[in-house]
Parts: C-alpha cells; structure tokens; sequence
C-alpha cells in the first residue's frame, strides 16, 4: 500500500508539472477575460488608430455636408439631416504628421460619399469621391475631436447641387436607417422632380463675360457665386467707409482674375480665394 501510495503522489506531482509548463494559446479565454481586459481612451490611442476611427469618419461627414450648405448658401439644417442617411465610405487612411504640442494630427485619404435613394446632384451622380486631408485636433471646451478638411472640394461643391430625382419604378426599394426612428426621411429640397439649373446671384440673361458665361452653365459655381454674394453683402453691411472701399476694391480685383481663367475648376478656386479674403478683410487680417 505504501508503494502504491508513493507511486500515485509522484504521478500526480508529474501530471502537475506538465500541466504548468503547458503554453496557453494567446488568444484563450477564459472567465477573467473581460474583467483584466483594458480600454484604450481615445486621447491616449495610437494616431494612426485615429486616421481609421469611425468616429472621425462620422465628423468628417457632418463637415462635408456643412460646407456643401455654406456654399449653397442656405439649407443647413436639411444637409444636416441628409447626412445622418448617407454612408462615407473611407480606403487608405495614412497618417502624415502629428504635433506633441498641438495635439494634433493630419491624415490622408481616398473618401466616398453615397448619397441615400431619391437624391443626387447636378448631373445624377449620387457618389462623390475625393483624395482628402484631415487634421484632427482636441475641441477647447474637451467635447471630443475636431475635424477640418483640405482638397474636400470635389465633394463639396456637387453637393452644393443637391436635389430630389425620381427613383426609377423597377429600381427595388432600399430604406435607409434612420438616427431617430421617430423622424421620417426629410423632403430636402421641395417637390421639383429634377435638377436645378444655374442660378447665381446676378441675372444670367444679362451675362456678357467669360466668367459670368461659366458661372451661368454650372450649377456648383453659380452656388458659389451665390455664397460669395452672400459674404459680401454681409460684410458690407457691416463695414466702416475704409473697410467698404477695400471690400469693394479687391472685389474688383477678384473679377479681373476670375474673367482671366481658363476653366472653371480656376474660377471656383477664385470663388472660395473671394470668401476667404472676404473674411479676413472682416477679421482685420
């Protein structure tokens, strides 16, 4: 009994070792999982994690569709809530720099918007796709990211065009999922079934210029023109004599370069140059 005591102690010391010096796989689970697992807060995430979060793509979004209504001019609500139905869609996000000091970082990307069913811009096109830039930075009041955009134009500006279309009878039926259940797919743009011709602020049976001839064929850079005219207005309203005479001076000066470009992705750069310089003027820069 005794022998037989001894050999049972030493197979179990030996079945305990091989048991301890077995290598758990490292992707095992077990009921501790969870509780040692450790969440990585955004601040503290990698930043090239935060060139590919879903979030930033979801601000990214919402910053499209805001300066698509700055440069139509109006309807910013309605772009808001357009937006919560549409879907980007975001390949190769790279991250390009960051600044300990700012905290900030710019990325890189290839970014399509799909527009829902029933909408689409001048031309039809309801996907819009564009190499853009990013930075990504802490809002001051600590609410989240903030986002700002570069080279968003070929999105934005088609977006300015946005109007209803009629979805064709045997096209199937594709609904969107809302944010709010409770809150119908908004009629955006009011019942008119097709695209909208150009309508910039001046009045196109009068145009005698190569620029205002182009503005007149285009419905992004009659948008344009419309927020343009906005701005100044705006501003001039506003102004004091001194500031009044130099809106009106380097507004002189943006239609002798506007009457000097050769195509009209040059005269819609010359627009938002105009917007940009209308806001500084109005900043004191």
């Amino acid at each position: 009994m005794r022998n037989i005591s001894l050999t049972l102690a030493v197979a179990a010391m030996l079945l305990a070792a091989g048991a301890c010096g077995k290598k758990r796989p490292a992707d095992a689970l077990d009921d501790n999982f969870m509780a040692n697992a450790v969440v990585e807060p955004a601040e503290t995430a990698p930043p090239e994690r935060l060139c590919a979060s879903s979030s930033i793509y979801d601000k990214i979004k919402l910053e499209l569709f805001r300066q698509a209504a700055e440069v139509r001019g109006r309807d910013q609500a309605t772009f808001d809530k357009i937006a919560a139905y549409s879907v980007v869609r975001v390949e190769e996000p790279v991250l390009r720099a960051r600044d300990e000091a700012l905290r900030t970082i710019s990325c890189t990307a290839r970014l399509a918007l799909d527009l829902p069913p029933g909408l689409a811009v001048v031309g039809g096109r309801r996907s819009l796709v564009a190499s853009i830039g990013y930075t990504v930075q802490p809002a001051a009041d600590g609410s989240g990211e903030v986002v700002t955009l570069t080279g968003a134009d070929p999105i934005t500006v088609p977006l300015a065009t946005l109007a209803r279309i009629g979805v064709p009878a045997a096209a199937p039926p594709v609904e969107p999922v809302p944010v709010d259940p409770l809150t119908p797919l908004p009629d955006p743009l009011g019942p008119a079934p097709g695209i909208p011709t150009a309508q910039p602020s001046f009045d196109c049976d009068r145009a005698r210029t190569h620029g205002e001839r182009a503005v007149c064929g285009s419905s992004g850079l009659a948008a344009l023109d419309r927020s343009m005219a906005a701005h100044y207005n705006q501003a001039l309203a506003g102004a004091d004599a001194r500031t009044a005479s130099q809106l009106r001076r380097t507004g002189d000066r943006f239609l002798t370069y506007r009457e000097r470009c050769p195509s009209d992705a040059c005269i819609a750069d010359a627009y938002r140059g105009r917007i940009r310089e209308i806001r500084d003027i109005m900043a004191g820069r």
